[in-house]
């Protein structure tokens, strides 16, 4: 079997950028797997429902703030940067929730952690989509959802027999592995470009091919005679302006995009997904189920983690959008059978016993499917170039206070709706989801970043480089 040194070279940096969001992982399943041993050694430092409500939502909360200034310091400092710049901090965090002796210092620890999750959320996606061609970026472009739930259930796994503060000294291991691992690799040689620097380096590091960093530009400049009757060049392309005008923020090539990747990640949360991930425990010893809880919560977990690998072997063959079809036909119809779980109260000694673990699996089989991992590669394709940092962070930002949102009123709602009335509240928005990818959302699969920014543009424009002459090397 012949690889290319392209893909193993893009597959290095992808698998060293994507130890971002295996952390990520950790801090999403820490909550699902410490509060169990809190309440077992410590009650003392999380003693009523609300005070558990926040611990799994305040990070959430920092992580939005976090993705508030991902934007900007991942355009001023550059990709690579920004998710080593972030290295130090999560470690001190996760340091800050090992040690806590009170409720206050595990909220601030937890806030922290979640700081640095919306410091790197964009950066990841964003750094993977402008370093691979176009022709293997699905699948790599998904490795990072995978390692997510790779992090989530090590979390489970390791949650189940460690105490919860060497949970903490665990997860802050994998950050000294991510600072080292980036050490090497290449800055984004769109990045690059974008700062007047030379990516000649960056990109014979990795290979790429001109199909990968093929440019539109918003005019077609053609060379012009001078009186004299020579040849001039096209003038040189002039500084983009800022995103922040009514022109530049209200046109197509902005706009649509910004709209697409804002439904698809606010649906993505809606789903309730946070709601089970920080809560699965809870979820299954409320629902009287057979199966012990954190058996059943690692079942989840390995559940999520397998389909996330069968999404990223298919992304690259079926397309993004039939994925996120089924994914959200998929979870619409396990959350309304969740919910008739809590409200028919089967006898736990028949076969309905098995409804809720059975619902929940296939709630994360679809989930993974589509709507764990492409929400977050479109966001690293569709937006354009020279606005990629500010709409990345924008949106990341949008995904984060939707995700605090679901987590903390989880328990209101099921306080209020009860929880078969929260499962299909839930079910609600996927169908919504289903509707809106079916009408709104483009096929991506093996189109360049340029290709993906000419459809938004709405006509043809000149591309720096001839689509059709090029060569790939997949």
């Amino acid at each position: 079997m012949n690889i290319s040194p392209a893909f193993l070279k893009q597959l290095w940096l992808t698998i060293g950028a994507s130890l971002a969001f295996l952390i990520i992982g950790l801090v999403r399943g820490y909550t699902a797997s410490a509060l169990p041993s809190i309440e077992q050694y410590n009650p003392a430092i999380v003693q009523h429902s609300e005070q558990k409500s926040w611990t799994g939502a305040i990070a959430s909360f920092g992580a939005f703030l976090g993705s508030m200034c991902s934007g900007p310091l991942m355009q001023r400092a550059g990709r690579k940067r920004a998710l080593k710049l972030t290295a130090p901090l999560w470690i001190a965090a996760w340091i800050i929730v090992g040690f806590a002796r009170i409720f206050p210092i595990l909220l601030l620890g937890r806030i922290l952690t979640g700081l640095c999750v919306g410091f790197v959320l964009a950066p990841v996606q964003v750094y993977v989509s402008e370093c691979c061609d176009p022709e293997i970026r699905g699948r790599l472009g998904s490795l990072p959802t995978l390692s997510m739930s790779l992090g989530i259930l090590i979390s489970y796994i390791a949650g189940s027999w460690l105490y919860w503060r060497y949970l903490a000294f665990l997860s802050a291991t994998f950050c000294v592995g991510m600072f080292l691992v980036l050490i090497p690799l290449p800055e984004s040689p769109v990045w690059l470009e974008t700062q007047g620097l030379d990516n000649s380096a960056s990109m014979k590091w990795l290979h790429l091919s001109k199909h990968a960093v093929a440019k539109v530009k918003d005019v077609i400049q053609e060379p012009v005679k001078s009186i004299s009757g020579n040849m001039n060049p096209a003038p040189a392309e002039p500084e983009p302006k800022s995103l922040f005008t009514r022109e530049v923020f209200f046109s197509s090539p902005v706009i649509k995009p910004l709209i697409i990747v804002f439904a698809l990640l606010f649906f993505q949360q809606f789903s309730g997904i946070d709601a089970v991930i920080f809560f699965t425990v809870e979820i299954f010893q409320k629902s009287g189920s057979k199966l012990d809880p954190m058996m059943a919560t690692i079942t989840v977990g390995a559940v999520q983690l397998f389909s996330n690998g069968i999404s990223t072997i298919l992304v690259d063959r079926a397309g993004r959008r039939p994925l996120l079809l089924l994914s959200a036909a998929t979870m619409s119809v396990s959350m309304v059978s969740m919910g008739a779980s809590f409200y028919f109260e089967f006898d736990q000694d028949s076969w309905m016993g098995y409804l809720p673990i059975a619902s929940l699996v296939v709630f994360m089989l679809g989930f993974s499917l589509g709507f764990g991992g492409l929400p977050f590669l479109l966001l690293g394709e569709l937006f354009p170039k020279h606005y990629r940092s500010q709409l990345s962070g924008m949106a990341s930002a949008v995904n984060l206070l939707s995700m605090f949102s679901v987590i903390k009123s989880y328990h209101a709602l099921d306080h209020v709706l009860t929880s078969a009335g929260t499962f299909w509240l839930y079910a609600v928005f996927c169908g919504l989801a289903l509707v809106f990818v079916a009408f709104f959302v483009p096929e991506t699969k093996g189109k360049s970043l340029a290709e993906i920014e000419q459809h938004f543009r709405g006509n043809k424009h000149q591309e720096t480089v001839s689509l059709q002459d090029i060569q790939t090397k997949f």
